[in-house]
C-alpha cells in the first residue's frame, strides 16, 4: 500500500500550453523541479502523471503535466490535489518534521497524556499545534524549541518540556 503526502492543490490553468497553477503546501517550493511523478485525486483514486515541466514566477508554481497541452486539456484537473509517494519526500533538516507526522501524535508533559494533535497551524512567528485535550478542550501551543523536549516520530509522542506552563491562561 502506498503512502501518499498531499504536497498542492491545482487552482487554475496558467497560460495557454497545458500549465496549472498550483498552491503549494510544502514548505520547500524548491522541490518541485524534482519531481518526475505526481498522484492527483479523483474522488479518492489516486492517478498517475507525470510532470513534464515546472515553471516559477515570483511566488507563483506552474507545472505542465505529460499529454496536457492546452486550456481545456487542463480544466478537469482543477480543484484537485496533488499527493507524492513517501518515496519523494524531501529530507528533513535536524528537529523539523512534516505536518502529517506530528497529527495524531499523543502529548505528554511530565508523564501526563494532554491529548493529541489535531492540526498544526502556520503563522508569519511560528507554527502552533493545536491539541484536543483528553477534557475535549483545545490548547494552543507555540512549535517553538523551547516548548519541547522531544518528538518521538516513531510512537507518534510529542513530549513537552516539564517546566513549561500551560495552564496560566486557565486562571485568569
Amino acid at each position: 500500500m502506498n503512502n501518499y503526502f498531499l504536497i498542492a492543490k491545482i487552482l487554475a490553468p496558467a497560460g495557454n500550453g497545458g500549465y496549472v497553477k498550483i498552491f503549494s503546501f510544502s514548505d520547500f517550493p524548491d522541490r518541485f523541479k524534482q519531481l518526475k511523478n505526481v498522484y492527483i485525486d479523483f474522488f479518492g483514486d489516486k492517478k498517475l502523471f507525470s510532470v513534464e515541466k515546472v515553471k516559477y514566477q515570483k511566488k507563483d508554481i506552474s507545472i505542465k503535466f505529460s499529454n496536457f497541452n492546452s486550456d481545456s486539456d487542463v480544466e478537469i484537473l482543477v480543484g484537485k490535489e496533488v499527493f507524492i509517494d513517501s518515496s519523494d519526500s524531501v529530507s528533513l533538516p535536524a528537529d523539523t518534521f512534516f505536518i502529517h507526522d506530528l497529527i495524531g501524535s499523543k502529548v505528554i508533559q511530565n508523564n501526563n497524556e494532554l491529548g493529541i494533535i489535531t492540526d498544526v497551524l502556520n503563522s508569519p512567528a511560528n507554527d502552533i499545534y493545536v491539541i484536543k485535550k483528553l477534557s475535549g478542550e483545545e490548547l494552543l501551543i507555540p512549535a517553538v524549541i523551547s516548548f519541547i523536549e522531544k518528538f518521538d516520530n516513531t510512537n507518534k509522542v510529542l513530549f513537552l518540556r516539564a517546566d513549561i506552563d500551560l495552564n496560566s491562561d486557565d486562571e485568569n
